[in-house]
């Protein structure tokens, strides 16, 4: 929205005041973010590159500060115009900060910090805590990738215990259902990127551009003609096999994939009247491979049935590991699905003898919705000042919540590079660069800046993300 695009109205209304809260003689300020723990034990480390293409790499304008000026003296607060006008003057109005951060892709436990954020000009200390509401939004993609990441290897373990290609099957298995469930066409666009972190399989068109844009990747997802309700249910009840059948001449040709939604009435007639008998021979004819979807009822219940209906109308093969796999279809779950229900159908369709090849899901409102700051307790903090000329240690430890306690003083992250063990390690008070920290025997850096004073440092590909992010398993 274009009257979102000025940087100095992207935070919260009591920034505007700040500036004038810091104590006498303070010249630099320094920030992290960090995941305080949550549902996951780890996080799968994306999507700040794209927010800072997207909101810092636009220099601020003399107009930006004017408008800003006459919004916050209309809104209650004082704004820091003589700040904002020194920062368009001096630093050609990109502002004056240096980013480190983990490698995108990166897996890291969590109460580690992930990011730092530090003033470069003493003029401008002020400034990482003004852009502290932009920044966090960085939790959303951050946990969306999670989510993504801790579900593949969900099935990951499924699919090598019950497929004859692991590999090869896995990139394909999550689908995202999830573009018109969020809240917004951002929240489609850095959600549904960071769910291709984990996999190829996507209908969120808008994820397919944001890693093009951000990222550089040409084409980062892929989908298959599919049908919904309305393309069904409009040929009448009476017709539902034609409708089925239109979807055969339409799509399914030799190595192709079809997708048909089979629950618009009855999904156990729809597979062992109208796909099990009157279109079974032109499914095998086709050459194609039929997916058919349910959408309704109990996931574990309804996914089993099908798949016994399928295989009693289709047959199956068994392969090396001793799992039947169906001839000529498959089915695709993407009602109810979120990373327990997926755990719940892998252990029930396993225990029936059926291989993972058999099954994809679909996860909309589970992978890009339901889920928020808390669900992975991020914070942004401030955890040292310096104050005429001395750095020291900015905390808060509430006695009401311990979980809220901050971490002190300037800091980077380490990592083994043997075992890949994380330690986040202060940098001391007097030490005037990262080099002067004391790294413990087998500890390398783990973070990289990647952004200083308006330009991008690290630009990196999605391949890459994608590539750090599959090297990590539990």
């Amino acid at each position: 929205m274009q009257c979102l695009r000025n940087l100095l109205l992207n935070t919260d209304s009591y920034k505007a005041s700040h500036w004038l809260q810091y104590p006498p003689g303070t010249d630099a300020t320094f920030f992290y973010v960090e995941s305080r723990g949550g549902l996951y034990d780890r996080t799968l480390f994306y999507g700040l590159q794209a927010i800072l293409k997207e909101y810092l790499a636009r220099p601020i304008s003399h107009a930006d500060v004017d408008e800003a000026r006459d919004f916050f003296a209309a809104h209650g607060e004082p704004f820091n115009e003589a700040g904002w006008r020194y920062i368009v003057d001096r630093h050609d109005g990109l502002v004056p900060i240096r980013i480190r951060a983990v490698p995108e892709g990166t897996v890291v436990p969590t109460h580690q910090a992930l990011v730092t954020i530090e003033s470069t000009d003493p003029d401008a200390y002020w400034v990482p805590s003004y852009l502290e509401t932009m920044l966090l939004r960085l939790w959303y993609p951050v946990t969306v990738a999670t989510i993504s990441w801790h579900a593949k290897q969900t099935i990951r373990q499924f699919l090598e215990r019950t497929s004859d290609d692991p590999a090869g099957q896995l990139p394909f298995k999550l689908h995202d259902f999830g573009a018109r469930g969020v809240s917004s066409a951002e929240s489609a666009a850095l959600g549904g990127s960071a769910h291709l972190v984990n996999f190829m399989g996507t209908d969120t068109v808008s994820g397919v551009l944001a890693a093009r844009a951000y990222y550089h990747e040409p084409m980062a997802g892929f989908s298959i003609p599919a049908a919904e309700h309305s393309t069904i249910t409009s040929w009448g009840r009476e017709n539902e096999v034609e409708a089925y059948r239109n979807m055969l001449r339409r799509f399914a040709k030799p190595g192709s994939v079809v997708a048909v939604v089979s629950d618009s009435y009855d999904i156990y007639h729809a597979i062992s009247e109208h796909w099990g008998r009157t279109l079974r021979e032109e499914v095998i004819r086709s050459g194609a491979t039929l997916v058919v979807r349910p959408d309704s009822g109990d996931p574990v219940d309804v996914v089993h049935k099908c798949l016994v209906l399928l295989d009693e109308a289709f047959g199956h093969a068994v392969n090396g590991k001793g799992y039947k796999v169906l001839n000529h279809v498959r089915l695709i779950q993407g009602d109810g699905i979120n990373p327990n229900s997926i755990r719940a159908i892998l252990e029930r369709a396993t225990s029936a003898g059926y291989s993972i090849d058999n099954l994809a899901f679909g996860m909309g409102g589970g992978l890009l919705q339901q889920l928020n700051r808390d669900t992975q307790k991020f914070a942004l903090k401030c955890s040292a000042a310096r104050i005429d000329g001395r750095w020291i240690d900015v905390y808060k430890d509430p006695i009401t919540d311990k979980g809220k306690q901050s971490k002190r003083g300037r800091m980077t992250l380490l990592r083994h590079r043997e075992f890949g063990t994380f330690q986040t390690v202060p940098v001391p008070p007097e030490a005037e660069s990262l080099a002067d920290v004391v790294r413990p025997q087998g500890y390398d850096d783990a973070m990289v800046t990647v952004w200083e004073n308006g330009r991008l440092v690290h630009d990196w590909t999605f391949a890459e993300v994608r590539k750090r992010a599959d090297g990590n398993r539990l």
